[in-house]
């Protein structure tokens, strides 16, 4: 039987864990990431966080998407009112290159939790853009923005 101070070590030790992973996962270096992370999760394999950035980590080192998306979805079966989650689940999506996937995801976080600015964020970055209307024009000017809400109601209409 573990004392309280042993607990306590072990429970610094997959923080510090966790911590370094999600660090090497931001600093581009998810194969370091995926080991910091998997020892995290060894030692509390009910924590939804470190389920979920190691399904992050997993799809940007080697796009294993089963793995990816089944911890993911475990860690949104968790918490479900974690943005984070169905961020990082978008995140894998977008990594393995399926992108409706990816947006579809985000499009139900923003049902579920209303206007959310990382939510909206995530979702323009996914999201691809059409060439401008007038080419020649920056996407700024005033007849492309213009020309382009047209265009997109008209594709909305046409799509119905």
């Amino acid at each position: 039987m573990q004392t309280q101070s042993e607990k306590s070590v072990a429970e610094l030790d997959h923080v510090a864990q966790f911590t370094e992973g999600v660090k090497m996962l931001k600093n581009a270096y998810p194969k370091s990431a995926v080991a910091f992370l998997r020892r995290a999760l060894e030692c509390d394999k009910q924590n939804p966080y470190y389920q979920s950035f190691l399904g992050v980590s997993i799809a940007r080192a080697n796009g294993n998407l089963a793995e990816a998306v089944k911890l993911c979805e475990a860690a949104i079966q968790r918490k479900r009112g974690e943005i984070q989650f169905h961020l990082n689940l978008a995140d894998v999506y977008a990594t393995v290159g399926l992108r409706e996937s990816a947006l579809y995801t985000l499009d139900r976080a923003l049902k579920s939790f209303g206007e959310d600015e990382r939510l909206r964020s995530a979702r323009s970055k996914i999201e691809k853009r059409r060439n401008p209307v007038l080419p020649f024009l920056t996407r700024g000017n005033f007849l492309n923005r213009e020309l382009g809400k047209v265009r997109h109601r008209l594709l909305n209409r046409r799509q119905k």
